[in-house]
């Protein structure tokens, strides 16, 4: 299966999305800060896990996976912040939180499946 047909990539897409969208009114001294941190680690969750969709084991897929799980509980936490700043509103924040926990089920999902392959269960 192609990557780009993967819920959980055509998720975490999305999610990245609403992180552009997002942080479009940051301030500007935050560009080189805060939305280039965040934005960065919005990318990373999709682009890993097209990166390890293309390795050529289970255990190279895993790696990738985990680094992007990795970047989608950084991106929460960057979220967080955006919060306290008051960078984005109360209902931004509970958007891009809702798809956050939607890329955690899915991502987690997909671990769990390269798991049970690298242990032989289908």
């Amino acid at each position: 299966m192609e990557y780009t047909n993967l819920e959980v990539w055509i998720e975490a897409r999305k999610l990245t999305n609403l992180i552009y969208n997002g942080t479009r009114n940051f301030p500007k001294e935050e560009l080189f800060g805060l939305t280039n941190q965040i934005r960065r680690s919005a990318i990373s969750i999709p682009s890993n896990i097209a990166e390890g969709c293309g390795r050529r084991t289970s255990n190279d897929t895993l790696q990738f996976l985990h680094i992007s799980r990795g970047s989608l509980f950084e991106l929460e936490t960057q979220i967080f912040l955006a919060l306290d700043q008051k960078y984005i509103s109360e209902n931004d924040f509970q958007e891009i939180s809702n798809q956050i926990l939607t890329c955690k089920k899915l991502i987690n999902g997909f671990i769990n499946y390269y798991k049970n392959l690298n242990n032989g269960n289908r």
